[in-house]
């Protein structure tokens, strides 16, 4: 538990250092739940100003369900940090070292990440394992796609794709799907969403929240 809440706690200052750089934050009005969510990757920058093969992560993300009593539905919470050592040999893919503070726990994951960004596309993911007794697999994949509509307006396309996989047989997995569709202009991405979300081991349940999202860099 300690080297969980070190690992969690020394991410969380390294992001100090990486948030030099404009932050994106997202609001998203669903119909059942507002979330609130900032997400992005930044290189370290070397004295000269160059990057270096460090590449840090952050996401930190908050959900109000509208039915919310003092006793159920209540607020959920999240914050992810991860760290990643990222050489021009490996062609995007890196060790990489993740701490999550979720409303439910402290974890910490290691595993593969994957890191390509050219031009309006950008994939991101990796697949970790949690560290401990009865690990749990985690599958993580982002995709943004922002080609040009006209000289001062983008399309904005962003696919996420969040899977925990426990090992236990007894224990349920969990499937996040988000979807965001909409156009770029004067620094502000705004359209439409939705969040779907499984959980289950031989039968799921399906929970979908559909709405309007806006995002702009801070």
């Amino acid at each position: 538990m300690k080297s969980k809440l070190i690992l969690c706690c020394l991410a969380a200052l390294l992001s100090g250092s990486a948030a030099t750089a404009q932050i994106p934050v997202e609001f998203f009005a669903g119909h059942e739940r507002a979330t609130a969510d900032v997400m992005f990757f930044r290189f370290f920058k070397k004295s000269d100003n160059t990057s270096s093969r460090w590449l840090f992560f952050n996401r930190s993300r908050a959900a109000v369900d509208y039915r919310i009593t003092s006793t159920a539905f209540l607020p959920q919470f999240g914050l992810t940090n991860a760290l990643s050592w990222n050489h021009a040999r490996a062609k995007g893919f890196a060790p990489v070292l993740v701490g999550q503070v979720l409303y439910n726990g402290v974890y910490a994951k290691a595993g593969v990440q994957y890191a390509w960004i050219k031009n309006n596309t950008t994939v991101f993911s990796w697949f970790v394992s949690e560290i401990g007794r009865q690990p749990v697999l985690d599958y993580f994949l982002l995709v943004r796609y922002t080609p040009p509509l006209t000289k001062k307006l983008n399309l904005f396309t962003q696919f996420e794709s969040i899977n925990a996989l426990p090992l236990e047989k007894d224990v349920s997995q969990s499937f996040v799907l988000r979807l965001r569709l909409g156009v770029d202009a004067f620094q502000f991405q705004f359209g439409a969403g939705t969040d779907l979300s499984f959980s289950g081991r031989q039968t799921y349940s399906q929970h979908t929240n559909a709405g309007v999202f806006i995002r702009h860099s801070f």
